[in-house]
C-alpha cells in the first residue's frame, strides 16, 4: 500500500510539512500613551473645561505630533485628548522615523476589540467624575483614524455630541464601520481637501463622496482647498 495514502500526505512531502499550527489567543496588559492639550495650560482637565475633543491620528503618525494641529482650538475651556495607536513601527530604512497604526488586515477583529477596550478605558478616565450634561464631546478621526472613530462609536462606550471624519477612506462604505441606526441622531461631518492625493487616486472621487452621502443621508460634507492634512483654518470652523 502507498504510504502517501496512509498518512494523507502527497508523494514527496515531508512529515513536517503536514503539521498544522494551531492559533491561540492570550489577552495581555499593555501600556498605551496619550497626549492632552488645553485645559489649565498643562493639559489638565479643570472645572472650566466645557469641551473635550478626542482626536485619532492617521496611519503612520504619532500622537505627540498630531495633537499640535489642534493648538488653534485648545484653551482653558477646551481640552484635546490624542490617544496613540498600540502598534508602532519604523517608517524608514534608517530606523529614524516612527509611526503607529490602529490595525492591519492581520487579526483584524482582535485588533478592533483591543483598541476599542483601550479607548473606552481612556474615555472613562477622562470623563471620571464629570457630568456629561455639562461637557460637549467631539470625536475626530483623521484618515485611518476615521474608521477607528466609527468603530469606537459602534462598539464602545463613548458618548459624543458630534463625529468629524477627516479625509477617511471607507472601502466598503461608511455603514460598514458605523451602522446608520447608530449614527441617525449623531451629527456626522466628513471633511476633506479637494486636492487630497489619496482621494484623487480613486477611480471616481465624486462617486466615492456620493456613496458616503447615500450611506448616511444626514452626513454633512465640508470640502476645502488643500491636501491630505488637518488644516488649522478649517479646524477653527468647529471650535
Amino acid at each position: 500500500m502507498n504510504n502517501a495514502k496512509m498518512t494523507g500526505s502527497t508523494p514527496g512531502s515531508s512529515a513536517a510539512e503536514q503539521i498544522m499550527a494551531t492559533e491561540h489567543q492570550l489577552p495581555v496588559t499593555r501600556t498605551a500613551r496619550f497626549y492632552t492639550l488645553g485645559g489649565d495650560g498643562s493639559g489638565q482637565l479643570t472645572n472650566e473645561v466645557t469641551n473635550i475633543w478626542f482626536v485619532l491620528h492617521g496611519y503612520g503618525q504619532l500622537a505627540r505630533y498630531f495633537i499640535r494641529k489642534f493648538d488653534v482650538i485648545a484653551d482653558e475651556h477646551t481640552l484635546v485628548v490624542a490617544p496613540e495607536a498600540l502598534s508602532r513601527f519604523y517608517l524608514d530604512a534608517d530606523f529614524n522615523r516612527m509611526g503607529a497604526s490602529w490595525l492591519t488586515r492581520e487579526a483584524r477583529d482582535q485588533e478592533v476589540a483591543d483598541y476599542v477596550a483601550y479607548l473606552d478605558a481612556l474615555y472613562a478616565r477622562i470623563m471620571q467624575d464629570r457630568d456629561p450634561a455639562r461637557v460637549k464631546v467631539t470625536l475626530l478621526g483623521f484618515s485611518q483614524g476615521g474608521a477607528t472613530a466609527c468603530r469606537w462609536v459602534n462598539y464602545g462606550t463613548i458618548r459624543c455630541d458630534r463625529l468629524i471624519l477627516w479625509a477617511g477612506y471607507f472601502a466598503n462604505g461608511l455603514t460598514d464601520v458605523l451602522p446608520a441606526e447608530k449614527a441617525e441622531k449623531l451629527p456626522v461631518i466628513y471633511v476633506y481637501g479637494r486636492q487630497d492625493e489619496y482621494i484623487e487616486q480613486m477611480p471616481d472621487p465624486e462617486a466615492y463622496i456620493n456613496r458616503l452621502k447615500e450611506d448616511m443621508p444626514h452626513l454633512q460634507i465640508d470640502a476645502f482647498e488643500g491636501k491630505h492634512v488637518v488644516d488649522r483654518d478649517v479646524l477653527k470652523r468647529y471650535k
